[in-house]
């Protein structure tokens, strides 16, 4: 009998330690999607469920927070801000709230994306150029790249989901264009800066593009009709067509871990909110409802 009551303690002993493990491998089960708001008065990052509730702010500052990225074990973010009073790169840990600073640079750095690896981060900046320009830094900042060095304003990094292509966009600006945008255009490279190539060819500019999770599409937002819409195109550029063909703004999209979502951002004149959109059948889920800007939302995959 106290062999048995032992085998018994023993078993229930492992049981916690395994379901305290898991538990602290799954930093905030419920917030599934990352995003930004001013509805707190200044940009904050904010967290939420995938069906808009659970909502918790993360950044708490009196400075504008930026441009979330999950990181890959789903325990950090990666953003920018100006916190320290010029525009520089960050991640948060979601376990503490402990924040670091990861680039120092007297230029704009922004738009950090960590690879697949976590290893790697991609992000802009104006530091070596007339222009901004595509980077890259170990995770803790150190070992900082130029992938691209011109004049033309880039934007908008994502990483394939086996880490050896960046997307990113470039503006082609003709002389005699002087409009506010101009012509922005997808690229492709590797992610060590090699075999640059354009995937879109279309009128207006083009921006945010996102990979699939299988790596055969890509959802991009672009100008159509004096207004922004989503559209998905094959990874080679060939196919593309508009998944929202709205009369409001639609950019920003990020893929659901399934493939078969897109959130996004949508309003108009200064009222942004976030929705989602079933890439099949089309059906559209709206998830904030503030006056303000919502925007900028990442799924955790």
């Amino acid at each position: 009998m106290k062999i048995l009551n032992l085998l018994i303690v023993v078993l229930l002993f492992s049981s916690c330690k395994e379901s305290d493990q898991k538990n602290q491998n799954k930093t905030f089960p419920d917030h599934e999607i990352a995003f930004v708001t001013d509805r707190d008065g200044n940009p904050e990052i904010y967290l939420m469920d995938i069906n808009g509730e659970q909502l918790k702010n993360i950044t708490n500052n009196d400075s504008m927070d930026f441009s979330p990225s999950w990181s890959r074990n789903k325990n950090e973010l990666y953003f920018y801000s100006k916190r320290d009073g010029n525009t520089e790169i960050y991640s948060i840990n979601l376990n503490d709230e402990k924040v670091s600073r990861l680039s120092d640079h007297p230029a704009v750095d922004v738009l950090p994306a960590i690879s697949p690896d976590g290893n790697t981060i991609v992000f802009m900046s104006d530091r070596n150029s007339l222009s901004r320009c595509v980077f890259t830094m170990n995770k803790d900042g150190s070992n900082v790249k130029a992938l691209t060095d011109n004049a033309a304003y880039e934007e908008s990094p994502s990483w394939s989901p086996d880490g050896k292509e960046i997307l990113f966009t470039r503006q082609l600006r003709h002389p005699s264009d002087t409009t506010h945008a101009a012509n922005g255009e997808i690229h492709i490279m590797n992610s060590d800066g090699s075999n640059l190539r354009r995937l879109t060819n279309k009128d207006g500019y083009d921006s945010g593009a996102q990979f699939s999770p299988d790596g055969k599409k890509i959802a991009f937002y672009g100008s159509h009709n004096d207004t922004w819409d989503l559209f998905i195109m094959d990874r080679d550029g060939s196919n593309v067509y508009n998944l929202t063909n709205d009369d409001i703004e639609c950019y920003s999209p990020d893929w659901s871990p399934d493939g078969l979502w897109l959130v996004y951002t949508a309003g108009s004149k200064g009222n942004y909110n976030l929705y989602k959109i079933n890439i099949i059948t089309k059906e559209r889920v709206q998830l904030t409802n503030t006056s303000g800007r919502n925007e900028n939302p990442v799924w955790k995959k």
